[in-house]
C-alpha cells in the first residue's frame, strides 16, 4: 500500500496574483465606462471595493502597492483638474487620503484573515495526516512494516531523504547518514529527547534528531535534515515528532503484544506440562502397583504357587506393562503432534493392511476377545503414516474392549463415501453420556460412559483426533441404534489422476 501522505503539509500555499491582477483591471474597465453616470465618491467605492476583492490573492505588499498606484492613478484620471496629479479641493484630497487609507486597511486585514485560514487548513490537513497514519498503523498487523511510510511522510515535510533507526526486536538502519548523524540518533534514542535547531540542545546542527518514543522510552529515531526549509518552524517540528510517537508507540504495542503471546504460550505449555505430569502420575499409579504387587508374589510366594497362579501373576505383569506402554506411547505421540510444522511421513498405504496389523497386535494382547473387520473391495490407497493410522485404530479398537461390553464383537469397518475413505470403529457398549460426547475427544478428559467414569490418561481419543487432523480428516464420534458407539475417522480419498501422476517416475 502506498503511502497516502504525500502532501507536504509545512508551509502554506503561495497565492495567487492574476485573479487579483483581473479583479483590478475589472474595476478600472468599470469605473472608466461608468464615469459618466456615477459621480466622484461612488467611482471611489468601486476602488474600494476592488481593493477588498485583489487582497484576497494578491500579498499584503503587493496588495498595499497596488492600491497605492490606484490611487495615484484615481486622481489623474477622475479627480477635477483631469489628467494632473493636481488636487484643487480639499475634499477631494480627503477623499483620496480615505480611499488610500480604507484600501491599506482592508489589504492587511484581508491578508490577516487569509494567513489565518491557510493555518487553519494546515492544522487541519496535520491533523488528518495523523490521523490516517494511526489508523495504518493500527491496523497493521506488524509496525515494522510501516515504517517506510513513516520514512515517506517525513522526508515529504523537509523535503529531503529522511534516515531512519529502528531499535524493537533488533537494530534496523534505514536510509543513508554519516557516522555522527547515526551517532546522534543513538544518542536522542537512548535520551528518547529531540536534539537539532529551536529544540535548545544541540542548536548548531542542520537537522532534526526526533526519537520515536513509547511510554517506556526510546524504539528508535528519525533524521530529518532541515536545510530545505526557510527556517526551523516548531509547529513543523511538533509535527514530525508526532508521528514518530506514533510509530514509537506503535512499536511497543506490538512488543508488549508478542510479550504476552510468548507468556501465554509458556503458560499454557506449563499447564499442559504440569496436566501431563499429573495424569501419567495418576495412571501410573496403578498399573504399578499391581505389577508390583503380582512380581512381589513371584519373588516371594514362588515355591508355594501352583504353575497355573504363577501364570495368572505373569500375565498380570505383561497385560499392565503392555497398558504402560500404550500410555506412554500415546503421550508422546500427543506431544509431537502438537509441536508447530509437524511434518508426517507419507506414502501410498492400503486400508487392508492397516487393518491387518491392527487385528494382528489385538489378537496378541487379547486373544479371547472377538473383533471384526470389513473392508469394502476397490478402495483407492491412502495417502498418510501408516504408523499413526495403527496407532489410532488401535486406540480405537482398545478402547472398545474396555469398554464395549465383553458379550458383543467390536467391529472395523472401512468404506468409501463420496471423496472421503471412513475408518470405523463399532461396539456395542453403554455408550458416553451425552454431555461428554464432544468433550471426551479433549486432552486428559475421562469420558462418563453409561457403567461410570472411564479408565485411562485421557490421551487416546485427543491423539486420535489430532492423527486424523494431521491427514486432512476429523474424527466423530455417533450413537449406535440399540447402544453403542461409532468412532469414525473421515480421511480424504485421492482420485485416479492424483494416484497416477504420483506412480509416474
Amino acid at each position: 500500500m502506498p503511502p497516502p501522505y504525500t502532501t507536504p503539509p509545512h508551509a502554506p500555499h503561495a497565492p495567487l496574483r492574476w485573479p487579483g491582477a483581473m479583479v483590478w483591471a475589472l474595476a478600472w474597465l468599470a469605473m472608466v465606462g461608468l464615469q459618466v453616470v456615477l459621480d466622484l465618491a461612488n467611482l471611489a467605492m468601486l476602488l474600494v471595493l476592488a481593493s477588498a476583492l485583489a487582497a484576497l490573492w494578491l500579498p499584503p505588499v503587493a496588495s498595499m502597492a497596488a492600491c497605492a498606484v490606484a490611487v495615484l492613478a484615481f486622481n489623474f484620471v477622475f479627480v477635477p483638474p483631469q489628467g494632473t496629479l493636481t488636487v484643487d479641493l480639499h475634499q477631494h484630497a480627503l477623499l483620496l487620503v480615505t480611499m488610500l487609507s480604507v484600501s491599506w486597511m482592508v489589504a492587511l486585514l484581508m491578508a490577516r484573515q487569509r494567513r489565518l485560514a491557510e493555518a487553519e487548513r494546515l492544522l487541519a490537513q496535520r491533523a488528518r495526516q495523523l490521523q490516517d497514519f494511526g489508523d495504518v498503523l493500527r491496523d497493521a498487523d506488524d509496525p515494522h512494516q510501516r515504517i517506510a511510510d513513516l520514512q515517506a511522510t517525513l522526508a515529504a515535510l523537509v523535503r529531503r531523504p529522511v534516515a531512519l533507526l529502528i531499535h524493537s526486536g533488533g537494530t534496523t538502519r534505514i536510509g543513508n547518514a554519516t557516522s555522527e548523524e547515526w551517532e546522534g540518533l543513538w544518542a536522542s534514542l537512548r535520551q528518547a529527547r529531540d536534539m537539532g535547531p529551536g529544540t535548545g540542545r544541540h542548536e548548531e546542527q542542520r537537522a532534526w534528531y526526533l526519537p520515536l518514543r513509547g511510554r517506556s522510552g526510546g524504539l528508535g529515531a528519525a533524521l530529518l535534515p532541515t536545510d530545505a526549509l526557510p527556517e526551523a518552524d516548531a509547529t513543523l517540528r511538533a509535527h514530525g515528532q508526532a508521528l514518530c510517537d506514533q510509530m514509537g508507540l506503535a512499536l511497543e504495542r506490538a512488543a508488549a503484544t508478542r510479550a504476552a503471546a510468548s507468556a501465554r504460550e509458556e503458560a499454557a505449555a506449563q499447564r499442559l506440562r504440569n496436566t501431563l505430569l499429573a495424569a501419567i502420575s495418576h495412571d501410573y499409579r496403578t498399573p504399578l502397583a499391581t505389577i508390583l504387587g503380582a512380581a512381589s508374589s513371584l519373588h516371594d510366594q514362588a515355591d508355594r504357587l501352583s504353575a497355573g497362579q504363577r501364570q495368572r501373576l505373569a500375565a498380570t505383569i505383561i497385560d499392565e506393562a503392555g497398558q504402560l506402554g500404550r500410555i506412554t506411547d500415546n503421550t508422546l505421540q500427543l506431544a509431537r503432534l502438537d509441536q508447530p510444522g509437524l511434518a508426517l511421513h507419507l506414502d501410498w498405504e492400503s486400508a487392508e493392511e492397516i487393518v491387518g496389523t491392527v487385528l494382528r497386535r489385538t489378537r496378541q494382547r487379547q486373544p479371547s476377545r472377538q473383533v471384526l473387520a470389513r473392508v469394502q473391495p476397490t478402495l483407492p490407497l491412502l495417502r498418510c503414516d501408516a504408523v499413526l493410522l495403527v496407532q489410532l485404530l488401535d486406540n480405537l479398537v482398545d478402547n472398545a474392549l474396555k469398554h464395549g461390553g465383553d458379550s458383543a464383537p467390536v467391529e472395523i469397518v472401512v468404506t468409501r463415501e463420496a471423496n472421503m475413505v471412513c475408518m470405523a470403529v463399532r461396539d456395542r457398549g453403554p455408550g458416553i453420556a451425552p454431555a461428554w460426547r464432544e468433550r471426551v475427544f479433549d486432552a486428559f478428559q475421562r469420558g462418563e460412559s453409561g457403567a461410570g467414569p472411564r479408565r485411562g490418561a485421557g490421551v487416546g481419543l485427543a491423539l486420535c483426533r489430532l492423527i486424523a487432523r494431521a491427514h486432512g480428516g476429523e474424527l466423530v464420534l455417533h450413537e449406535r441404534e440399540g447402544g453403542g458407539c461409532s468412532f469414525e475417522c473421515m480421511l480424504p480419498a485421492p482420485d485416479s489422476q492424483a494416484l497416477a501422476m504420483e506412480a509416474t517416475p
